[in-house]
């Protein structure tokens, strides 16, 4: 794995500032938490819809990565298909390593 944003992902996640998972995400959203949340680039539609509303919202922003769930569940230990990052710099930094800190492909609200 030498991709600096899978690394910084298991990084994030061994330091306990990301949640895996629709449910773990949805909470950390709904309680204030996420600063970021972003997509496996198969999630399915309906998954990715339910979480979008939510991020929506409550005015998170949410990326897709150009990563399949199989290849964010090597660097995370665990198959994910939506992740939520709870630490403003680890999501800053996953913004820049993604290119997607231009606002592009970003949702707001």
């Amino acid at each position: 794995m030498n991709d600096r944003l899978l690394s910084l992902l298991g990084l994030c996640r061994r330091a306990g500032k990301a949640a895996i998972g629709c449910d773990p995400v949805r909470e950390s959203v709904l309680k204030g938490e996420a600063k970021l949340v972003a997509f496996a680039s198969d999630i399915s539609k309906r998954t990715r819809r339910d979480i979008l509303n939510v991020a929506n919202e409550c005015g998170v922003r949410a990326i897709t990565l150009d990563y399949s769930k199989e290849e964010l569940g090597v660097s995370l230990g665990k198959l994910c298909a939506v992740l939520s990052i709870c630490d403003a710099g680890f999501a800053k930094k996953i913004m820049e390593l993604s290119g997607k800190d231009n606002g592009e492909e970003c949702i707001l609200c």
